[in-house]
């Protein structure tokens, strides 16, 4: 008897979001840590290993944390951390979680507004990140930086996991990720966005009828599957263009028919986009 492969839900993603994490601890004998909103493919995330603090947004009533939980701000996202003195602080390690690659605004669109990812029933190896994290905050060593920084890239893609095993939100990315059947369909157009996808390819992918895959999808991702591909075709035809390709060639990497389809769609995101 065949074994069933293991779905790899995030690799493709991964590849498309192309993260660059970097890592930095709060400022010393400071008890508010103030973040201005800035445009950037970009989220912070703040990992309180111990203790408390407070959340305070604008035009929100603050919010009390309780460790362990990592906070996750969008860069566009006024927010401020707010310790009872500045020895409190000695527990949070900072980081940004720049997205570099075509398909960044899928993930930031799950975090439009701010979110608190409480990690008491984390899995071990998240834990295992957490308390190494925490041990360093606690009694630093020669080659922090460096060790933070690869920690940071291992608590990104282990908030990812949490967050897919643990869907917050009612619908979207996650909650796609989240459902195997919906899940064999996004990985198959992350992977190869570039393939003549159809409903019944894709719903094959899924193993799910056609009716069934096109209401499935439609309802746990808030968006028609072809819908879906054409932003995910959009995204990494708009990355090569920038990088300096020409539209023939940006056309083949995304999977359009040729050039003339790539400035159609492009001249319509941008016409949707000043209406």
């Amino acid at each position: 008897m065949l074994a069933t492969a293991r779905l790899d839900r995030l690799s493709a993603l991964l590849a498309g979001l192309a993260p660059r994490v970097r890592v930095s601890l709060a400022p010393p004998d400071f008890a508010r840590l103030e973040i201005a909103a800035e445009p950037a493919p970009c989220l912070h995330l703040y990992l309180l290993a111990a203790g408390h603090l407070h959340l305070e947004l604008p035009a929100t009533a603050s919010q009390v944390l309780t460790a362990p939980c990592i906070v996750v701000c969008r860069a566009d996202a006024a927010h401020a951390l707010v310790a009872a003195s500045p020895a409190d602080l000695r527990h949070l390690m900072c980081a940004r979680a720049w997205l570099d690659g075509p398909v960044a605004p899928l993930l930031l669109g799950e975090f439009a507004e701010p979110q608190v990812v409480s990690l008491a029933g984390a899995e071990s190896s998240l834990r295992h990140v957490i308390d190494l994290i925490a041990a360093e905050l606690q009694a630093p060593r020669c080659g922090q930086p460096a060790l933070l920084d690869r920690a940071g890239d291992i608590l990104f893609i282990g908030l990812l996991r949490h967050l897919i095993a643990h869907p917050t939100s009612t619908g979207g990315l996650l909650s796609g990720l989240a459902d195997p059947r919906i899940a064999r369909a996004l990985v198959a157009m992350h992977s190869r966005p570039q393939d003549p996808w159809t409903l019944e390819t894709l719903a094959a992918a899924a193993g799910m009828s056609r009716t069934a895959f096109a209401n499935t999808f439609r309802d746990v991702m808030r968006q028609t599957p072809g819908k879906y591909l054409s932003a995910i075709r959009l995204a990494i035809a708009r990355r090569a263009v920038q990088a300096g390709k020409g539209l023939k060639s940006a056309a083949r990497d995304a999977g359009y028919i040729n050039a003339s389809a790539l400035s159609r769609a492009l001249s319509r995101a941008s016409a949707a986009a000043t209406d």
